[in-house]
């Protein structure tokens, strides 16, 4: 499944995955900046599809007012 197909939920647990990464053993200055550059990436589009959530939910809400 590409990143792309992904709910915002297992973006969200992907993220969570990559943090941790840097507290653990695995942790190795070399590969840090490539982790970091994955994690930021991935936060940014999560923001992405979070924005078009709430924009989708504004659209959403405001057809119902208008019914209303």
């Amino acid at each position: 499944m590409s990143k792309e197909n992904k709910t915002i939920q297992a973006k969200t647990a992907e993220l969570a995955q990559l943090v941790a990464w840097f507290d653990s053993e695995d942790f190795t200055l070399e590969t840090a900046l490539d982790k970091f550059k994955e994690a930021e990436a991935l936060a940014e589009t999560i923001e992405k599809d979070l924005t078009a959530l709430k924009n989708d939910i504004q659209i959403v809400k405001q057809k119902f007012d208008s019914e209303a």
